[in-house]
């Protein structure tokens, strides 16, 4: 196994650019250069010869050229990206879940910067920034025609910094501007508590470096203060995925022993790979288990006690690892909505010192061979955000809405003529909804006790009747599976 994570780049799982997206570090690129197109090659320079003498004013070469990389590369998918100096250093500061920004996670809806969800207690969430709030203008500079890179680049800076959004929210059909000042987010990605005796809920809002020693912490401590375990929901929603071998952890954490988690597959030899719950394919670069104390303190009660997922439509990467994991082995019961669907492998290499590129370089599977690119997880149970049902669910942006997004691999995609549908009907509501006051829009906090999709998990774990859904609709499936183990 070290050989091959040796020459694999850094690995990449973030749900969407924007996003904290984060990296498995490793120390050494790929080597070797593929054979070049001399003829293609030839007209590019023809073109950046042309450019550089005709163009109607002097041109800068450099961003030439990085602006010829950045459009080859995002033409591929939307989660490659090339790095200039700035966005390299901002890329490895999201890995630690330290940055200076407002602290939103992001993604592009028809050009514009559309807010997935803000980070809790960011200033953007102080702010009042809520999910699907689209930003149309950053400062004086409109969002349309910027790229996500450009547009992170603009909302980030110097702490106590000032920057100006400007708003458009769809559902009060309204713009504002909302001025918020910049400082270091350090996002907490782990909270929990005992639910009520016996029952407890442990959230994951990311998967960062500190994320599995978080979640040991926090499990310790709902261990000590409610010994007698019967139950735990393992909150998923709106995480956007992160690290590889934090979502391996988590996942070891509930199973067997070498089991498989997850696999890969790619066009390089190294793509090929089958992480296992073993604490080799997630221990730190110091050789420690941050498992290893907790199974110890809890007796290993965790590989036994009854187990609920809760996802959503923003569970992605990291998240779906994990719930395709725990699924195929059935070691929990997956509740709630189909997940986002993003199921590739992003490598990072470095192209110098302070550049570098980040490329889609594989798939990943579930234990069972599952691709869930474009597809996402479906639980066992679908149950509605609340209890009059999930209104809003059918516009909200998945992998496969995505323009360029990779195909599953297995099998052509099928559009569903029933999620159309429900978009229409989904829009309709909208517009209903737009005439209450914000209070009463404002969905109930998760972990609260308002929280449906929570309630419903509790009652599962007690054998009670579970509230499922009537109107969820699931995305066609895929009926090849892949046959060979990454």
């Amino acid at each position: 196994m070290g050989q091959k994570l040796k020459i694999a780049g850094w690995i990449s799982i973030g749900a969407v650019a924007g996003a904290l997206t984060t990296v498995q570090l490793q120390a050494v690129a790929r080597g070797g250069i593929a054979p070049l197109p001399l003829e293609e090659l030839q007209q590019l320079a023809a073109v950046f010869g042309m450019v550089k003498t005709d163009y109607v004013e002097p041109v800068d070469e450099k961003k030439l050229i990085t602006d010829a990389i950045s459009g080859m590369v995002a033409s591929l998918d939307p989660h490659s990206v090339y790095f200039d100096k700035k966005s390299y250093k901002e890329f490895h500061e999201g890995t630690s879940g330290r940055f200076v920004g407002v602290g939103i996670e992001i993604t592009q809806e028809d050009g514009l910067v559309k807010v997935v969800s803000p980070i809790e207690g960011s200033p953007a969430d102080r702010a009042g920034l809520k999910p699907n709030d689209l930003i149309t203008r950053i400062d004086d500079t409109p969002v349309k025609g910027l790229s996500l890179n450009e547009a992170v680049k603009k909302m980030r800076g110097e702490p106590k910094a000032k920057v100006m959004l400007t708003i458009f929210r769809k559902d009060e059909n309204r713009t504002f501007p909302v001025t918020i000042v910049r400082e270091e987010i350090r996002t907490q990605s782990v909270r929990g508590k005992v639910v009520e005796p016996g029952y407890a809920w442990i959230r994951l809002s990311q998967f960062q470096e500190r994320t599995v020693d978080d979640f040991a912490t926090k499990l310790e401590q709902i261990y000590k203060q409610e010994p007698n375990l019967k139950g735990l929901v393992l909150d998923l929603r709106n995480d956007p995925g992160g690290l590889l071998d934090s979502a391996v952890a988590v996942s070891a954490a509930f199973l067997p022993e070498n089991v498989t988690v997850v696999s890969t597959n790619g066009q390089l030899e190294e793509s090929k790979f089958t992480y296992k719950a073993a604490p080799e394919f997630y221990q730190r670069r110091n050789g420690a288990d941050p498992l290893k104390r907790l199974q110890d303190v809890t007796k290993g009660v965790l590989k036994n006690v009854p187990l609920v997922v809760l996802v959503n439509e923003g569970s992605a990467s990291a998240s779906e690892i994990v719930a395709g994991a725990l699924q195929d082995h059935k070691r929990a019961v997956i509740m709630g909505n189909q997940t986002f669907g993003k199921g590739s492998v992003q490598t990072v290499r470095p192209l110098g010192p302070d550049t570098g590129l980040k490329l889609t370089t594989a798939r990943y599977y579930t234990p069972s061979g599952k691709s869930i690119q474009a597809r996402g997880i479906v639980p066992d149970v679908m149950v509605d955000d609340t209890a009059e049902g999930s209104p809003f669910a059918a516009l909200r942006t998945r992998e496969a809405d995505l323009e360029k997004h990779l195909n599953s691999g297995q099998g052509a995609e099928v559009k569903d003529a029933s999620r159309e549908k429900a978009r229409e009907d989904a829009m309709k509501r909208l517009e209903e909804e737009a005439k209450k006051t914000p209070e009463q829009r404002r969905p109930p906090e998760l972990g609260s006790d308002k929280d449906f999709q929570l309630a419903q998990a509790i009652n599962k774990l007690k054998g009670r009747t579970v509230l499922v859904s009537k109107t969820a609709v699931v995305e066609p499936k895929n009926e090849k599976k892949r046959t060979e183990p990454g």
